[in-house]
């Protein structure tokens, strides 16, 4: 007993969270601002606040709920799926956050040793999620190297090629940690080859109110289809923990098998977070888009601070809170560059490695207000300006 042998080699070998390491680095670092974690600076509806104060001593909000979601909460979901995103034929399940959903997903459909596939650069927690479950050949595509978008002809090629075929394909619309969108056309050409493979295709759509310089968000729905959803970050509920699951409802089984998941995780989400989802929901869609106009100051901010990488340098930013820069040639050791600008410049980034591309880094700039943006960024882009012309120096 107390050997590290006798720990399961499923999860000793998932990556470190790369957002545990960043806020180790952040609790060593004084005076430090962070363009690191993808968070909005804003709270909930006020409106929603204030119903869930008049209800925190109602004795349901401390029992059990069911599993699948507050009755009232799912319904109300399956109608903003349906006048939203289009989705119809789509049964919900509330989860413990997106990423929740996502591991909910894995595990009702994926068995250890099956193959996936994403696409670089991939959301970290996505992939980590794959290994602690043994989902261990994790082929990883390449994107666009314009546009970040998934090479469409490589999945063709690779659901042909693999055998068996992979069980899943996986994409997040828009991108984290891109910040890059996915046409419909291309969307709906992924689908058409996931459904022609016989591969399921999972699309988190957790920034789907996030869409910049008239872009409008777009989903697509089969019975190869899962749709993930999240309040965290439209909603400010980060802390909250609420996220949800459109599967279809036609295909035999699904429900019952992801209800066995859901009961050994979070037996249900909770109680108090599904009523303020709820109250959010009533306040509506508008209230979130109003705050997401206002992050299109920080993106340019941030866009300016990033200057000194060069032209070509930096994607991203059509959707989503992220921008995603190269780094120059002779600083490939992403991780180095994140400690560096945080100790020497007071500033803290993602390290591109934890999405599967070295030399790279993501910037949110969903975090900050305004003024503490500009403050941010001046110390990012003197950071970038010494980085450029003389390296690392102390």
């Amino acid at each position: 007993m107390g050997s590290y042998g006798m720990l399961a080699r499923r999860v000793v070998q998932t990556e470190t969270p790369v957002m545990v390491q960043i806020q180790e680095l952040i609790r060593g670092s004084k005076d430090v601002m962070s363009l690191a974690q993808g968070v909005v600076h804003w709270l909930p509806p006020k409106p929603a606040l204030e119903k869930v104060k008049e209800i925190v001593w109602e004795p349901s909000v401390s029992r059990y709920g069911a599993d699948e979601g507050l009755p009232e909460l799912r319904e109300a979901l399956v109608k903003k799926l349906r006048e939203e995103n289009q989705l119809c034929k789509s049964s919900v399940m509330v989860t413990a956050g997106a990423n929740q959903a996502f591991v909910n997903i894995v595990l009702t459909l994926c068995d250890a040793g099956d193959s996936v596939v994403m696409f670089a650069p991939y959301y970290f927690n996505a992939y980590m999620s794959f290994q602690m479950t043994g989902v261990t050949n994790i082929l990883v595509g390449p994107g666009n190297p314009e546009t970040l978008h998934p090479d469409a002809d490589w999945l063709k090629r690779i659901l042909q090629e693999t055998k068996p075929t992979p069980k899943l394909v996986t994409v997040v619309n828009p991108g984290n940690p891109s910040g890059t969108y996915i046409p419909d056309a291309l969307l709906k050409r992924l689908s058409d080859i996931c459904r022609d493979a016989g591969s399921w295709l999972l699309v988190d759509n957790t920034y789907e109110y996030f869409m910049f310089d008239g872009r409008k968000h777009s989903c697509v729905e089969g019975n190869h289809i899962v749709n993930i959803f999240s309040f965290s970050k439209a909603y400010g509920m980060m802390g909250w923990r609420v996220g949800y699951i459109a599967y279809p409802s036609e295909v035999e089984g699904f429900a019952a098998q992801l209800l066995k998941v859901q009961d050994n995780i979070p037996i249900c989400a909770s109680i108090i977070s599904q009523r303020l989802a709820l109250f959010s929901l009533e306040v509506g869609p508008e209230w979130v888009t109003d705050q997401v106009k206002e992050l299109v100051k920080n993106r340019t901010i941030i866009q300016e601070a990033l200057a000194p990488l060069g032209e070509g340098a930096v994607k991203g930013g059509e959707g989503a809170i992220y921008l995603w820069a190269k780094l120059p040639e002779k600083h490939t050791e992403d991780f180095e560059v994140v400690r560096w600008l945080a100790r020497k410049h007071g500033v803290v980034l993602i390290p591109g490695s934890a999405c599967g591309c070295p030399g790279h880094v993501r910037i949110s700039f969903g975090g900050l207000l305004e003024n503490d943006c500009l403050l941010a960024s001046k110390r990012l882009k003197k950071g970038l300006e010494e980085l450029v012309t003389s390296g690392m120096l102390e």
